[in-house]
């Protein structure tokens, strides 16, 4: 006698909420509720407190009269400028600092990696003392060192510091010659445009002749010659035949102050010299971490072909261990541009001191200027990344 087996109904399979896929949706649909009744909550809330304290929202604001003045500007400002052109004024001194700070940083950041790793006793050791000590003080000690200990003991401006071809020095900042450009001044700053593309296209030449035959073009020296003697030629040109196209306005020593040329404050110097001591040791030990990632055999390769030990480092190690310095140095510069917001703390005018600070005081536009902040912060930082992410895929490894 043949038994058959009996098929379970379909009820009796497992319920769907078991099912891995449909749990997820779920729990991604109740995270995305979450999120969205939060957000009306906040939003609501704020709107009825800012009804309450009778304060109007929206950026309308920033048409609005400022009534204050700012002591570095790089546009023209003044206290009848707007709330919009203080914050173009905030931001353009943030990326002042940031651009000089990345590029002094990644030199100084350069020189004391590969001084970590030298022969020489003294120097690796010098060398390892400044990395081991900058890294471990905090940022805000060492801005306020440099602000308070260093700068502020200098001399008045009376007794200012003279340092030759008019640059003068005191507790107010530095005095440098001002420029002034004349109306074919335009023909200079079109020769530098000029030298700069001849020099990146002269050296693309020269990579590309040398890795099919070998031969070097002197990259470095050509490249001055174009950046800097071709604006000067045109210069030179321009005095003999017309008026000088660039003059410079020389500070005066007077009987109290100094009178005419260019002030560089002294909070400005003291910001950059902190984030550029400050950041420099952390690229320091990422430049030294990627020299130490190239295989010694790279370099023992390269000293038995007759390199000395400077064209291998340059020709041979570094440009491997750009592969792993890259990433990490993407890092340190997004930190430096951040870590910039300190400022505040010496009175420097960046972006957060004048438009988070006194501009929302005034107006009491805090969610405004508080979005406002965080967009430029993180639109500079997507910015840098993308362009040091595209740096990175050309010196990255292709695979055949």
């Amino acid at each position: 006698m043949s038994t058959t087996a009996t098929v379970p109904p379909e009820s009796s399979k497992a319920s769907m909420l078991y099912d891995p896929k449909v749990r997820g949706l779920v729990y991604q649909g109740a995270l995305v509720v979450g999120i969205g009744l939060l957000f009306y909550l906040a939003t609501t809330n704020a709107i009825d407190n800012l009804r309450a304290a009778r304060i109007a929202s929206g950026f309308g604001f920033l048409s609005s009269t400022s009534g204050f003045d700012v002591n570095q500007t790089l546009v023209p400002y003044n206290a009848t400028s707007t709330y919009g052109q203080a914050f173009l004024v905030g931001l353009l001194n943030t990326l002042l600092v940031a651009v000089i700070g990345c590029i002094l940083a990644t030199f100084l950041g350069f020189a004391m990696g590969i001084a970590r790793l030298s022969s020489n006793w003294i120097v690796a050791k010098t060398a390892m003392v400044y990395v081991e000590v900058i890294r471990n003080l905090p940022l805000l000690l060492q801005l306020l060192f440099w602000y308070i200990a260093v700068l502020r003991p200098l001399p008045d401006a009376r007794n200012s510091v003279s340092m030759g071809a008019g640059f003068f020095l005191n507790n107010r900042g530095l005095f440098v010659p001002r420029p002034l450009f004349a109306a074919d001044a335009w023909l200079v700053w079109a020769a530098l445009a000029v030298g700069i593309v001849g020099s990146v296209a002269f050296a693309v030449f020269a990579r590309r002749t040398q890795e099919q035959t070998g031969k070097q073009y002197p990259v470095v020296l050509t490249s001055l010659a174009l950046v800097l003697g071709l604006p000067l030629l045109v210069w030179l040109v321009l005095g003999l035949v017309t008026a000088n196209p660039i003059s410079f306005e020389m500070p005066e020593q007077q009987r109290f102050n100094l009178r005419g040329g260019l002030q560089v404050i002294p909070e400005f110097v003291a910001l950059t010299l902190g984030l550029v001591v400050y950041t420099s040791g952390f690229i320091a030990e990422v430049v030294r971490a990627g020299i130490l990632a190239v295989s010694k055999g790279q370099s023992e390769a390269a000293h038995a072909l007759g390199l000395r030990s400077g064209p291998t480092l340059k020709l041979v190690v570094i440009p491997q261990a750009m592969r792993v310095i890259i990433p990490p140095l993407t890092s340190q510069y997004l930190n430096l541009t951040k870590n910039s917001s300190l400022a505040v703390a010496i009175g420097y005018p960046d972006l957060v001191q004048v438009f988070m600070g006194t501009v929302l005081n005034q107006t009491g536009q805090a969610i405004e200027c508080v979005a406002i902040t965080m967009a430029v912060y993180l639109t500079i930082s997507l910015i840098t990344s993308a362009g040091m992410n595209i740096y990175n895929s050309r010196k990255a490894l292709v695979e055949r």
